[in-house]
């Protein structure tokens, strides 16, 4: 097999990210992670059977270590940093920016950034709650009850759209409003921009939006499983083109600001703002992307994110999931970089476990199934009041 080694800028970036965290443990490891040589795979063997001497990802720490002038802990052992569960991915440091609360009419509220959003469409849903996961070793921990929105969710509608134009200012509004409509007669989401850039709250944040289905995100910390529950849905007026959906130049500038309000007031960390092919799954052929709804070209630093298309998917890295190769072949290459990330990290902790990919997948799976069958017992509504 061939050995992996980050581009230029990948190589900046892995700098950025291993300059926030302070431990040289855990930046050893990190970083580790982030610059892995492959290793050669171990026999396989059955999950019972002979366990094989773990690989080392590196020829050597002191390569790392030049890289970023980073001294190797005196005690650390290397090798034993090589954990039975995937690398967690971090959030970023930076914390959400600071907006709020202006002024608030029946219709309309206004926020510090300039944000406006609109509240003629409002309605209510089911009440929030929702189980979240430990991530902490490959058997399910002791979850934990939350109300909270942990994350956002980006949509495109996918609905019908009259050319930008002018001239074309009648049927973009009457389309605009019959969207609306629909949304909110179905609950689809928390939040729509139009093309104009308006903002329009359908659900209240306090409620549960039908955006996710079955969908699965990791923080690094937490597990989450089925954002309907735990995410908020923010959905961009647009179609996809040719793999691509465009948004106006309104669109990003309220996009932003919205992202920002809710990051400040929910304390949302960057790393749980994803877009809705990241977090889509199906259970029933194991695959990523059942949705692909801007599985590329979300405009992630234009609205004040990090390119989290970087990020590996959890459903992938955790729990074993696989990806249709023609993800890869049909204009999308925006999720690349964390998917192939994840398909490395697989073979690198099959290895390190004696294990066949295959037979890691497999207890990955059961780790899903077993928080599925977990969640689908703790009825999350008997919690409510």
């Amino acid at each position: 097999m061939e050995s992996y080694w980050p581009e230029e800028g990948e190589l900046r970036s892995i700098e950025q990210q291993a300059a926030s965290i302070g431990d040289p443990v855990r930046k050893l490891r990190y970083l580790r992670a982030a610059i892995r040589l492959q290793p050669r795979l171990a026999p396989q063997s059955s999950l019972r059977g002979q366990r094989y001497p773990k690989p080392w990802a590196y020829r050597a720490a002191a390569l790392v270590a030049a890289l970023l002038a980073l001294p190797a802990p005196p005690s650390a052992d290397v090798d034993s940093m090589l954990v039975s569960v995937p690398a967690k991915p971090r959030p970023l440091a930076e914390p959400p920016p600071t907006v709020w609360l202006v002024e608030r009419a029946d219709d309309f509220e206004h926020y510090s950034n300039g944000l406006r959003i609109e509240n003629l469409f409002q309605v209510r849903a089911e009440p929030r709650g929702y189980w979240r996961f430990p991530l902490d070793g490959l058997e399910p921990g002791e979850p934990q009850w939350s109300r909270e929105p942990a994350g956002i969710v980006f949509h495109s509608t996918e609905s019908h759209a009259a050319e930008f134009e002018p001239e074309r200012t009648g049927p973009l509004r009457r389309a605009g409003l019959n969207l609306l409509a629909y949304v909110r007669q179905h609950r689809s989401y928390h939040f729509v921009v139009d093309r104009f850039g308006r903002v329009h709250r359908i659900v209240s944040e306090s409620d549960i939006a039908h955006h996710a289905g079955w969908s699965a995100w990791s923080d690094g910390n937490w597990i989450y499983l089925g954002l309907n529950q735990s995410f908020l849905a923010v959905a961009f007026e647009t179609r996809t083109e040719q793999g691509l959906a465009c948004l106006t130049d309104a669109q990003v500038r309220s996009g932003r600001m919205l992202t920002e309000m809710l990051r400040a007031r929910h304390r949302i960390p960057a790393v749980n703002c994803v877009t809705h092919a990241q977090v889509s799954l199906n259970p029933h052929n194991r695959r990523i992307a059942y949705h692909t709804d801007w599985a590329s070209g979300f405009p992630f630093a234009e609205l004040g994110l990090p390119n989290n298309y970087a990020l590996s998917p959890a459903a992938v890295l955790l729990f074993g999931f696989h990806y249709d190769e023609r993800l890869l072949e049909s204009g999308r290459p925006g999720m690349w970089q964390g998917l192939q990330a994840a398909a490395r990290r697989l073979l690198e902790e099959a290895s390190a476990q004696g294990w066949s990919v295959k037979q890691y997948r497999a207890v990955l799976l059961r780790r899903y199934q077993q928080l599925v069958a977990l969640a689908a017992e703790r009825d999350p509504k008997e919690a409510w009041p």
